[in-house]
């Protein structure tokens, strides 16, 4: 039986993990974030589906990151290495920082100059990591990162590090727990294309361990301008004001493909405007603030239900990956600014309409 008090999804799910006793197992205990029933947003779009919301800006670092960065730096640190590298758009970049910075372990990130957000560079510096700018994007970004860690004795722990991938899989098991079964559709933004990859894969395990009896239909989202994958094809230059998935050449992309395929899914693209729509929604009707990538799953759920893709009853579970205050600067962007009057109660009052 499962220890009650929570230690992270290494100790939580170690059975289905490459780990041994032997393992040093780095943790900030993560994973356990909550699974939210969206009834007003369901009314919204009237009550056709059964929403489910995996809020994963509430782990360590406020993004799903964690899940696969306690694997990727714990076999890391059992491996012998010193050192850990990634190329990010910025949640990436905080996580490998901030494990690293739990083992004592030092990390460099390479970020796109000016494509990261202010929320996620100022928890990689903060973390102690080397932090270096690189005139160009991300997917630059990444082969230069493949490159060094070829060459020097530096471990590389993006998504194409199979251990990132091993603990991210842990989400779909705390899906499957919560709600004792799978849901009938899996909604996810869609970036370097690691998530829908993990998914699918713990999605599997669990039924081949026989704790589930069917799977998920894994339907991702691209943003529009940075869609490689709905294209068929690099982008060269990606544009999205969510910049956790500006990414034009994704590194797990076959593998996601071989998730949509295998689970009859599909792989899709939604606007800004869109995302924005949703980005809003989801913090005016259920009150959870997300990055702009994290509606992106919303968005393209609310896209696919006025084209009347689902069932009705169908159980839809939407991943949330990172918490809004990682971009705060795009959600005072998108909202109304403060009025500002005399500090005088009648005037608050008439403002009121009182």
């Amino acid at each position: 039986m499962n220890d009650p008090i929570w230690r992270g999804v290494i100790d939580r799910y170690k059975e289905y993990l490459p780990v041994t006793d032997k393992t040093p197992i780095v943790t900030l205990f993560e994973g356990n974030t909550p699974l939210i029933e969206a009834k007003n947003l369901m009314r919204e779009l009237g009550n056709n589906l059964r929403i489910y919301l995996k809020y994963e800006g509430l782990n360590p670092t406020s993004s799903f990151k964690d899940r696969g960065m306690t694997m990727a730096v714990s076999k890391a640190l059992e491996e012998g290495s010193r050192a850990v590298m990634c190329a990010s758009t910025g949640n990436t970049s905080a996580s490998a920082a901030a494990y690293a910075a739990r083992c004592g372990m030092q990390c460099v990130v390479l970020i796109p100059e000016g494509a990261i957000s202010l929320g996620k560079l100022s928890q990689a510096m903060m973390y102690g990591a080397r932090v270096v700018a690189v005139k160009g994007n991300f997917d630059q970004a990444l082969d230069l990162v493949r490159e060094i860690t070829d060459r020097y004795p530096i471990t590389l722990v993006n998504s194409i590090n199979p251990y990132r991938i091993e603990g991210q899989k842990t989400g779909a098991f705390e899906i499957c727990d919560v709600l004792s079964q799978a849901p009938d559709y899996h909604a996810i933004p869609v970036g370097n294309a690691g998530n829908i990859t993990a998914y699918w894969k713990g999605y599997k395990e669990y039924k081949q361990a026989g704790k589930i009896d069917t799977l998920p239909k894994m339907i991702g989202f691209q943003a529009a301008r940075s869609a490689p994958i709905v294209e068929g094809r690099v982008i060269e230059h990606p544009e999205t004001i969510a910049t956790a998935i500006r990414i034009g050449n994704p590194a797990s992309w076959k593998k996601a493909e071989e998730a949509r395929d295998e689970s009859d899914g599909l792989i899709d693209k939604v606007t800004d405007s869109e995302i924005i729509k949703a980005y809003k929604m989801l913090a005016h009707l259920e009150g959870i603030f997300v990055e702009p990538a994290s509606a992106a799953g919303v968005a393209g759920v609310i896209k696919l239900n006025k084209r009347g893709y689902f069932p009705k009853d169908s159980l839809v579970v939407c991943i949330l990956t990172g918490h809004g205050l990682k971009d705060p600067d795009r959600a005072v962007k998108v909202s109304e600014p403060p009025v500002v009057v005399p500090a005088r109660l009648e005037k608050v009052v008439e403002l009121l309409g009182y």
